[in-house]
């Protein structure tokens, strides 16, 4: 059982051994509240220009990357100039660093690569996303920045906060890191602006008041290689791999699967590298990737690959939107 199996079966299971790791999770939880008046006690010179976080307060996926992009395309929709800042995770350059079309996911992330593939916008990357913000900046007028992954970047202040939590593993356990999945106390959701809970609706593992929900729609597969589009039901009742480093994997066999597609999942680590040998199996099956997955994926000519598109569907998204709007008014 590789170690990312074992964390979650102790954050999100019963395991007793949640316990013995408790003096660790409060000392942690100390850490990062000194770590947060630090970064408060010297914060960064105001952008001139609104900001909007997108965060979560677990380790792990809970739909941030889709939720980004969702928030984006709406407010491009609406007219406005927007640019992302993200950390960049899983790369080696520490930025600030502006992506271009020739960046790699291996050099810059795999998630902010692919937030500027779908949504065309500037997307700038660095430890430091107040510097990341200022390089946003220097291209030219913007109306609006989205922070990716904001919300432990406490030197970079929102005017609009928004928490997503993955609707079926919720808080898992509820303790900090390590003895649970929290990066932050649970009584952090009070404090943002908004709460949008993202995953099947008839998940019940998280329920918190007034928030807003999600699910994920299969919007087209194609061909790693290059090629034409099919809907997803050419593939059902067939055998298929799923290859997946992201970080609740299951939610993508899930996704497959209403579908009527009989899933082998092959599950890497989080923001992991994928080798052509990954995508290779002893059987002519179809093998499905995330569009996540696929930035990293190196230029194969097998035409059995295939990359699975997702939106994000808010409810009531009209409502959500113009909750951030008025929170975070752009110049636009």
């Amino acid at each position: 059982m590789s170690l990312e199996s074992r964390l979650n079966g102790l954050w999100y299971g019963h395991s007793a051994l949640r316990w013995l790791l408790w003096p660790a999770a409060l000392l942690y939880r100390v850490l990062v509240a000194l770590d947060k008046l630090r970064a408060r006690a010297r914060p960064a010179p105001s952008l001139g220009v609104p900001v909007v976080i997108v965060g979560n307060i677990t380790a792990g996926g809970t739909g941030k990357t889709p939720t980004v992009i969702w928030l984006v395309e709406q407010l491009v929709a609406g007219g406005l100039e927007v640019g992302v800042v993200s950390r960049g995770y899983g790369g080696r350059t520490l930025g600030p660093h502006l992506l271009t079309d020739d960046d790699r996911a291996d050099e810059v992330g795999d998630e902010p690569l692919l937030i500027r593939r779908r949504t065309g916008c500037l997307v700038a990357i660095g430890r430091d996303r107040s510097g990341a913000a200022r390089l946003l900046l220097e291209q030219g007028p913007l109306d609006v920045i989205v922070s990716d992954d904001g919300l432990q970047h406490w030197r970079l202040r929102g005017d609009y906060e928004l928490a997503v939590v993955d609707a079926e593993r919720g808080l898992g356990n509820g303790l900090c890191l390590p003895a649970g999945p929290l990066r932050e106390p649970a009584r952090r959701l009070g404090d943002v602006d908004g709460v949008l809970v993202v995953g099947d609706e008839s998940a019940t593992a998280f329920a918190f008041e007034g928030a807003w929900r999600g699910r994920y729609v299969i919007t087209q597969v194609y061909p790693l290689a290059g090629g034409d589009d099919r809907p997803i039901e050419a593939f059902n009742n067939r055998q298929v791999h799923a290859v997946a480093a992201i970080g609740h994997p299951q939610r993508f066999v899930t996704s497959l699967q209403r579908h009527g597609l009989r899933v082998t999942l092959h599950a890497l680590p989080d923001h992991a590298a994928i080798a052509s040998s990954d995508l290779r199996f002893d059987d002519d099956r179809p093998v499905f990737v995330t569009e996540k997955d696929a930035v990293k994926c190196p230029p194969m000519a097998a035409d059995n690959i295939w990359v699975v598109a997702v939106n994000l569907e808010v409810e009531r998204g009209a409502a959500l939107l113009a909750a951030v709007r008025e929170r975070a008014p752009a110049h636009g």
